[in-house]
């Protein structure tokens, strides 16, 4: 059964749902396809409790209620849903995009906007024995509920933003210690002085350079052994918790074999988002273009600017799409 809308948005995350707004403010209709279960894309699937502070107008928001704000800004404009789906091919016929799932579903629609990565992501695993073994057993690569941690062992390991960020939010749940592999950290360099802070004042304890080399445990995790990484020496640590936030790997996706202009592993587009297919655009982490940042702010603004781009080669019009203030309140729109 093929069902058709004006745009095809592939990707539920922030950009994806930020470009459903602005193509709704369009008068676009619009489906989402996503292979997560809720809308939200990593903001409720990775770190939904934990605070983001680069949103202009917030001067801190936790993921899960950034996400649950872009919902509900998105909701009058009724955007068809389609969760649960990874998108596997695209076609085009004529003037219409044909859009095939894993779920064997085929939608129809005049254009069509990327706002997910071109790969499947899967956590970046250190190689310490027992890691997969123990994996759901005490050792995760994400944390959903932080109050599951509570008076709890728990050793981080990772140097980047993710791992940084934790250890500064559990330290006053959990007994926290984290180790990094260097001495330097990837993370914001304000994030690691509250850290070394938070480690010279007590709160928590900083190990580096260390690597985690083994886990413990039956039914659930109980000790990790980690090493030295100059000397060699190794330590015995009893935990309740390991947390391995080293990243995420992605591998090769059906996006990449679109016929999409790549850039190490990420979709060319110009200034309009446009990619080098017509009437597909893209935006978010999956786009590359001169002075490219990965930021949540950066790719709201992509988001616009895809959206409006695409409504204006759905519909013949020209790109003008005008201040919100001068229109009727979305939120009293009524549905169909």
């Amino acid at each position: 059964m093929q069902t058709g809308t004006d745009l095809i948005i592939i990707g539920a995350g922030p950009t994806g749902l930020a470009a459903a707004f602005y193509a709704g403010m369009r008068g676009l209709s619009v489906r989402i396809v996503d292979p997560l279960s809720e809308p939200g894309g990593q903001l409720v699937a990775l770190y939904p409790e934990k605070y983001i502070y680069d949103v202009v107008g917030f001067p801190k928001i936790k993921a899960a209620d950034l996400a649950a704000r872009l919902i509900a800004q998105v909701k009058p404009f009724n955007p068809v849903f389609s969760l649960e789906e990874r998108a596997e091919e695209l076609k085009r016929e004529e003037d219409a995009f044909y859009l095939t799932t894993d779920k064997g579903h085929t939608y129809r629609a005049k254009a069509v906007l990327i706002a997910a990565g071109l790969g499947v992501f899967e956590p970046r695993r250190v190689g310490a024995e027992n890691e997969r073994e123990l994996e759901g057993k005490g050792l995760f690569y994400a944390v959903k509920h932080p109050e599951e941690f509570k008076n709890k062992r728990v050793l981080i390991v990772g140097g980047g933003d993710s791992a940084v960020d934790w250890a500064l939010m559990l330290k006053d749940l959990a007994q926290v210690t984290l180790i990094h592999r260097r001495h330097t950290f990837r993370a914001h360099e304000r994030s690691v002085q509250q850290l070394m802070a938070a480690a010279e004042s007590g709160q928590l304890e900083v190990k580096t350079p260390y690597r985690l080399t083994r886990v413990e445990g039956d039914d659930w995790v109980h000790e990790a052994r980690i090493e030295d990484v100059e000397s060699g020496e190794t330590e015995r640590l009893p935990v309740d918790a390991v947390l391995v936030l080293a990243g995420f790997l992605s591998k090769p996706g059906p996006l990449a074999r679109w016929g999409l202009a790549l850039e190490k592993g990420r979709i060319k587009v110009n200034c309009k988002m446009e990619t080098n297919l017509e009437g597909v655009y893209a935006a978010g982490d999956a786009v590359t273009y001169p002075g490219k940042l990965k930021l949540i702010q950066v790719n709201f603004g992509e988001a616009a600017t895809a959206a409006n781009h695409a409504a204006a080669y759905v519909t013949g019009a020209k790109v003008q799409p005008g201040h919100s203030s001068d229109r009727p309140d979305p939120a009293e729109k009524k549905s169909p």
